[in-house]
């Protein structure tokens, strides 16, 4: 199957990143390239793009759609927050903007056998590097019911998380539940009649809750942001594309902290922390698709950009009385 995926917020993106014809451009989830092209495509001859991903068939798709561009774009197999490590063999110290589009592809929903999708009957994979070990069927036959209810409950605000999770407990013990849709049978089975017919298919967040933890994506998030934008130059940018909730929130937090980030008490009259602004919020606000977007891409719906800019330079908090 060939890797589509049709890229989220693609202008307001570029807009965001205020690319500079010479500047050095990380696309920490290149997916099938379409952010990357624009962003190459707007790149002189001293400017730099690398891509990174850590699903194969989205590097092998990214490479031929970046071919046109030359040695201009770098396509690096790995996970986000390798980052600096990635760049340090590159040799690159600092780069002017970075993007990261959060989840699931298209192509990885789209395409039964990698088993994202519960409107698809696959093996319980969810795996966005096949490299790594632990898959869906490993959470839902080997968690405990506790275990599997934190993680409905966390990660899919999932309200019938306990009840779910008993009946997957109860189903598992005749036999190993393996495909996409036995877990979303079971479910469906699992929940108040009325939720299980309503608009929208009741094992979404649960299949949204597995395949965050499969993949360690919150933590990644969490553990990524700082370190990108300590990665910045002077004016450089990060642009941050979610999802749902528990990313916006995660984002959006690390940028306040970033902006913001003494720990004086409130009553102090004047910060002594010392700790110093990395930069500016750019969006106080997310931005997010107009309904052009969302009528011709239904999965841009939820979508929300946050930016960050890297200042160098500030004047230390412990110089500024708190307000």
């Amino acid at each position: 199957m060939e890797f589509r995926h049709v890229p989220v917020l693609l202008q307001e993106t570029v807009q965001a990143l205020a690319i500079k014809e010479n500047g050095i451009y990380v696309d920490g989830t290149v997916g099938g390239a379409g952010h990357s092209y624009e962003i190459a495509s707007r790149l002189g001859s001293g400017g730099r793009l690398i891509g990174i991903d850590q699903d194969a068939a989205a590097i092998e798709a990214a490479k031929e759609r970046l071919a046109p561009f030359g040695s201009r774009a770098v396509v690096v197999r790995g996970n986000y927050v390798e980052m600096p490590r990635i760049l340090k063999e590159l040799h690159i110290d600092k780069v002017d903007g970075i993007l990261l589009d959060i989840g699931v592809s298209s192509y990885q929903l789209d395409e039964a056998e990698r088993g994202f999708s519960y409107k698809q009957d696959a093996p319980l994979d969810m795996r966005m590097d096949q490299r790594a070990e632990l898959t869906a069927a490993d959470v839902v036959n080997d968690y405990s019911e506790a275990e599997l209810k934190r993680v409905l409950g966390e990660y899919g605000e999932e309200r019938y998380a306990g009840s779910i999770a008993r009946r997957i407990v109860r189903e598992r013990a005749d036999h190993r539940i393996d495909s996409t849709q036995e877990l979303a049978e079971i479910v469906k089975r699992s929940v108040p009649e009325k939720y299980r017919n309503g608009r929208r298919h009741p094992a979404r967040k649960t299949f949204q809750a597995i395949r965050i933890e499969v993949n360690h994506e919150l933590d990644v998030l969490s553990d990524s942001l700082d370190a990108m934008i300590d990665l910045l130059n002077d004016r450089g940018r990060l642009c941050v594309i979610t999802f749902h909730s528990l990313e916006d929130r995660i984002v959006k937090n690390a940028f306040h902290t970033a902006e913001n980030p003494c720990i004086c008490p409130p009553d102090f009259p004047v910060c002594v922390c010392g700790r110093v602004p990395k930069g500016k919020v750019i969006t106080r606000k997310p931005i997010v698709p107009g309904a052009e977007e969302m009528a011709r891409n239904n999965r841009s719906t939820s979508s929300k950009l946050r930016v960050f800019e890297r200042i160098y330079g500030l004047e230390s908090p412990n110089r500024i009385r708190k307000r």
